[in-house]
């Protein structure tokens, strides 16, 4: 058995609660998934199959060096989960006229806002916005360190941008377990370069609680030759006092309502 394709599996499998889960969902024997895992067998096909298609990956991406894979997972390029956000179920004149002129806000971001989760907290992700045949898709992924747990895990998001009326709006839902879906509203930038773009971020906690909450957000566009896995190892939490996080930033996203608001509002 490949080892790459041994370490690749576990790493998909890492994202799910358990190995009985994962079993659960594939209704597959678990002595024999564990096969799988021990590299003591290779699935055959049929099996192999239903992997590739529950994971949203290629046969041949599954025997790719094992950190290639590790960043085509996280940073969100395997081109099955690219390409099967753009689309399902949007209408098509919706997502055509939602791609005129965000040629100029493609490419990758930080995105940081309050932690839902972890308030005191803020949270940089990793955003990449790309152009697909019907439209606009983006990868949220977000690199979390639980305590007691040395391995960061990740959540991943998969999603549809479009520009409405001088607005972007985001949607997106959580691809590996399937239990969340986020909305983000941006103001466009009227600058001559893309720098930061500002607005909301409406969600669910990522705990027990589940709390829907709504938190002003600030996505930064950040230089193109930064590699991936680079820019992943910069995402996570961050107390407020980091020093990589500037008066400006920490105005966007701070969450205060004014005297006589009566709604929660985006700030430009």
């Amino acid at each position: 058995m490949n080892d790459d394709f041994v370490a690749n599996l576990r790493l998909l499998c890492s994202y799910y609660p358990s190995i009985a889960e994962v079993c659960r969902r594939l209704e597959i024997n678990r002595a024999q998934f564990n096969r799988y895992l021990k590299g003591r067998y290779r699935p055959r096909h049929a099996a192999m199959q239903r992997l590739c298609a529950f994971f949203g990956v290629e046969e041949h991406e599954l025997y790719l060096p094992h950190d290639d894979f590790c960043t085509l997972v996280q940073a969100g390029r395997l081109p099955t989960a690219s390409s099967s956000v753009a689309g399902g179920g949007w209408p098509d004149d919706l997502l055509y006229r939602g791609r005129e002129g965000m040629a100029r806000y493609l490419g990758r971001y930080f995105e940081y806002y309050h932690s839902m989760s972890r308030p005191g907290y803020l949270i940089r992700t990793l955003v990449c916005l790309e152009e697909r045949e019907r439209g606009i898709v983006y990868q949220r992924t977000e690199r979390m360190q639980t305590p007691g747990n040395p391995r960061p895990c990740h959540n991943r998001y998969q999603g549809v941008a479009v520009r409405l009326a001088d607005r972007i709006f985001l949607v997106d839902h959580e691809t590996l377990n399937g239990h969340e879906l986020t909305q983000t509203i941006l103001f466009p930038s009227f600058q001559s370069q893309v720098t930061r773009l500002t607005g909301l971020k409406l969600g669910v906690a990522d705990n027990s609680e589940r709390m829907p909450c709504c938190v002003r957000v600030l996505y930064e566009r950040f230089d193109e030759q930064v590699g991936l896995r680079e820019a992943l190892s910069q995402c996570g939490l961050l107390s407020l006092d980091d020093p990589s996080l500037d008066a400006e930033l920490l105005a966007a996203v701070h969450n205060d309502v004014a005297p006589g608001e009566q709604h929660f509002r985006a700030r430009h």
